[in-house]
């Protein structure tokens, strides 16, 4: 927590909807890190640390300088460090879209005008500019995100736009960051622009992940020259669209996240898209998304039903895919749309924690974690009707046999054996410990509890 001398800050945990600052900073997070490995977290996604005149940052002025606010390059370096440490991994987020009225070149356009050498850095229409415009008649007379005057739009065929961006991407990879979460990259309409951006960030680190905000089909920056992944909403949609059926909050009016009540047929057809949609290798890098800032949380979409939580996060504990937690979802935050989803965490108060939902949030990361096959198995769905689903994840040395009952009381599914390769498997969901179950019977019969989930493992344990 910034305790700067000289400096005003709301009160921790102030509502979201007021546009201020609380006082968090990067040392606050190493200060934090054993709550997070302890939960099980083995990478941290960061929204922007590089200076900004907005709390949320995505108003940049300066890509080179880590927010004072949140510590400077030192509080930076010491969190690299300390997560580096501990065998974590840290994700920068980059805005290279578009940047802010403060940024220096477009400071400079506002002091000299058309005499500025940074002209060509924007797309500017008229002069005189103007940078507080707003409301009919008076838009911004350059182009900028959404039309916002607060966000002038870069020219990214300009080169030397492309030489600061990419001395950028470079740099942080170099100073230790282990990849680039990408804002809005659909808006650089030019796969130029992310080859020689990969390629740049890929020379300084080769295990470097590169994943976009991309909130459809994605194939255009999957082909492998640009991205590695991206943020997988197509999840969200699936999962909530299932497990929380019967509660969906109809007070969400999100574009990008509308959900209608499905049964499991639709359910695997969404599902089967994402596994088929791009190569393995691109599947296995998807970072799967239940929410984030820029959604409403998962829990408050669902109607608040815990059930649906946490059956749509054993989900993404047992998928292909990287999953991705929002920070408070394991304690019970919620909200509704951006800003309301963006609380800060509950720290001054934990007596509001779900300990409960805590304490799965630990087993099931936990699960992922100590079961190869979920990581890397291959993916094949068993069986999909009414409220069950079944899937296997599988590799030579492992199968895990995931079967999700939605329904409201326990159901038995009989299930034809083939896959199951003659194995005996053993249960580690919900709980451990329970009789094999035989696969070496031409169908077995799945006792599903309700509003649960069983999964089965052979050979190396989970």
């Amino acid at each position: 927590m910034n305790h700067s001398p000289g400096l005003h800050f709301l009160p921790w945990g102030s509502p979201p909807e007021q546009q201020g600052f609380q006082g968090g900073d990067l040392l606050g997070i190493v200060d934090r890190l054993d709550y997070l490995q302890d939960l099980g977290i083995n990478a941290l996604y960061l929204n922007p640390v590089f200076s900004s005149a907005a709390n949320h940052r995505y108003h940049p002025y300066d890509h080179f300088q880590v927010d004072p606010l949140l510590g400077g390059e030192a509080a930076l370096r010491e969190l690299i460090d300390a997560v580096h440490t501990r065998g974590m991994r840290i994700i920068l987020d980059g805005v290279f879209n578009h940047a802010s009225r403060g940024f220096w070149p477009f400071h400079h356009i506002l002091e000299n005008g058309k005499k500025s050498p940074y002209i060509d850095w924007f797309i500017i229409e008229d002069f005189p500019l103007r940078p507080y415009s707003s409301g009919p008649g008076k838009p911004a007379n350059y182009a900028s995100w959404w039309g916002q005057p607060a966000l002038p739009k870069l020219n990214t065929r300009n080169p030397g736009v492309r030489e600061y961006l990419f001395k950028a991407g470079q740099h942080w990879i170099e100073f230790g960051a282990d990849g680039w979460r990408l804002d809005v990259p659909a808006e650089i309409d030019d796969d130029s622009f992310w080859q020689e951006f990969r390629r740049v960030v890929k020379s300084a680190n080769p295990e470097a992940y590169i994943v976009g905000e991309i909130w459809h089909a994605a194939q255009r920056w999957l082909g492998g020259d640009q991205f590695d992944g991206v943020m997988n909403y197509f999840f969200a949609k699936a999962a909530i669209s299932f497990f929380a059926k019967r509660t969906l909050n109809p007070d969400n009016h999100h574009p990008d996240l509308k959900f209608q009540p499905e049964l499991a047929d639709k359910f695997r057809d969404r599902l089967d898209w994402q596994v088929r949609a791009y190569d393995w290798e691109i599947v296995q890098t998807q970072l799967n998304m239940l929410d984030s800032h820029d959604s409403p949380r998962a829990l408050w979409m669902a109607g608040g039903d815990i059930s649906a939580l946490r059956l749509a996060v054993l989900l993404q504990m047992t998928m292909p895919g990287a999953p991705c937690i929002y920070y408070g979802n394991e304690v019970g935050l919620t909200g509704g749309p951006d800003p309301l989803s963006r609380a800060a965490f509950p720290w001054h108060t934990p007596e509001s924690w779900d300990r409960d939902l805590l304490s799965f949030y630990r087993q099931a990361i936990a699960l992922r974690r100590n079961t190869p096959a979920l990581r890397t198995g291959q993916f094949y769905c068993l069986h999909a009707e009414g409220e069950q689903y079944i899937f296997l994840r599988q590799t030579h040395e492992q199968s895990v046999l995931v079967a999700f009952n939605a329904g409201d009381s326990r159901k038995e599914v009989p299930l034809a054996t083939g896959r199951l390769q003659g194995r005996t498997y053993r249960q580690v969901w919900p709980v451990a410990g329970n009789l094999p179950v035989p696969a070496y019977e031409e169908t077995i019969s799945l006792s599903l509890p309700a509003r649960d989930a069983l999964i089965l493992v052979n050979g190396d344990s989970g």
